[in-house]
């Protein structure tokens, strides 16, 4: 399969630099640029391969969700490891699956042909062209959106799109729940959670999955079906499936109630960073506990440009 034609140019040396902090391994340009505040290490891709699995499990495998009928160009917003646009260039051989991503480091090197990685930052203006793509997907990247950027991002998905084409989007708020209603303010899962909205604040906006379904309204999008999944943080419930989902779900909670706070909490709350190993520790054993049973709300929304 040839290479799709791109308004893209060489990979800067810049997006390569790396730079060290607190012993994990960041995107030099993504720091400084407030863009993407996670690590890009080797724990990070493991981490959102863990992820992965998690989400396939509660979608029941199910990689695209809109009624598609044909797949001929998919783009894959923040494509991270790259996990689900694998999935999809492997299973749809003869679709186009183009990634976008801020940083080139977490892509495995051995990917299929009809998959196309790019760079660039989807906080900026689309380079792909008007009515190209059957499906866009976005998920998990709200930490790498800026504040003011959700409603243009949206009206970007919708003009890269055929008419007729769909946008699926899947977000975590990342404000933890209980199912028995035990987690109060003191806990310290609670206070990770307030401390993780309170670092973000000014730069991003934790709380947009819970308006996905006001952001694609207001997008232009047709035909959109919005709907919260907890994703339990361990294996707590009664529910075979879902004890399932959160017995896998418990190595990536534990790494990412790290990975994402390592960098906002200290240089954005000016916390110590001992003090926020220890904060970790304890919302880790929160989030292990059954009793607690906690979840973090999964909002999926999708939508259709109007068309054929």
């Amino acid at each position: 399969m040839a290479s799709p034609p791109r308004n893209t140019v060489a990979v800067d040396p810049k997006y390569q630099e790396l730079v060290t902090i607190h012993d994990r391994d960041f995107q030099k340009y993504s720091i400084e640029n407030i863009v993407h505040l996670v690590p890009v290490d080797e724990r990070e891709i493991e981490r959102l391969e863990a992820q992965h699995r998690v989400l396939n499990l509660m979608f029941d495998g199910k990689l695209i969700f809109p009624p598609l009928t044909k797949v001929e160009h998919v783009l894959d917003c923040g494509y991270g490891s790259a996990s689900w646009a694998i999935e999809v260039a492997e299973e749809y051989p003869d679709c186009e699956v183009i990634g976008v991503d801020i940083s080139p480091h977490m892509k495995p090197d051995n990917t299929p042909e009809n998959f196309w990685p790019e760079l660039d930052d989807i906080n900026r203006p689309f380079a792909y062209d008007p009515n190209y793509f059957d499906l866009v997907q976005s998920r998990m990247v709200g930490g790498g959106i800026n504040a003011s950027r959700w409603s243009t991002y949206l009206r970007d998905i919708k003009r890269v799109l055929k008419p007729g084409g769909w946008v699926q989007m899947v977000e975590c708020y990342f404000m933890c729940q209980s199912d028995n209603g035990s987690i109060t303010d003191s806990h310290p899962l609670r206070r990770w959670s307030n401390s993780y909205i309170r670092s973000l604040e000014g730069i991003k906006d934790p709380r947009a999955p819970q308006r996905l379904q006001t952001l694609f309204t207001a997008a232009g999008f047709v035909e959109i079906e919005h709907t919260m999944i907890p994703m339990p943080l361990c294996g707590w419930s009664n529910d075979s499936r879902s004890r399932r989902i959160g017995d896998a779900n418990r190595e990536n909670i534990q790494q990412a109630l790290s990975n994402l706070a390592i960098f906002p909490f200290t240089r954005r709350l000016g916390m110590a960073i001992e003090d926020v190993r220890a904060l970790v520790a304890s919302a880790c054993v929160d989030a292990a506990n059954p009793g607690l049973k906690a979840y973090f709300p999964i909002y999926v929304c999708i939508g259709k440009k109007p068309g054929p």
